[in-house]
């Protein structure tokens, strides 16, 4: 079970441009694992659209998966720096802090910050 969970990746997000993300919190039904995920796309209008995307796919894996709430990321590529800010309506403010420990995670060589600032 670990195995395919690791299999998710942490962090899927557009390579630049600015677009919603929502924190995801993928748990097996019944089981003690459960791991945070970050999703987000300049493809997505609302939040619930990224949710609408991951929620079958993750099922599929066998996960629950329950949106922690959602933000704002600033990706810029070319400076390596990303910014997580906003909220989402529908779910709520996802916490940034741990948004941003996950995004390390996959951005090592970047400078990523963030603040409860609606632009």
């Amino acid at each position: 079970a670990g195995a395919a969970m690791a299999a998710v990746r942490d962090v899927e997000i557009d390579p630049d441009g600015t677009f919603k993300y929502i924190l995801v919190r993928l748990q097996r039904p019944g089981g003690e694992e459960q791991r945070d995920i970050v999703r987000g796309t300049k493809a997505a209008e609302f939040h619930n659209h990224i949710f609408e995307k991951v929620n079958p796919e993750m099922e599929k894996l066998g996960y629950e998966c329950k949106c922690l709430g959602g933000g704002k990321i600033d990706h810029n590529s070319k400076d390596k720096k990303i910014r997580v800010f906003g909220l989402s309506t529908g779910y709520g403010k996802a916490d940034h802090s741990v948004t941003v420990e996950i995004l390390k995670k996959v951005y090592t060589d970047y400078e990523i910050t963030w603040s409860d600032d609606k632009k």
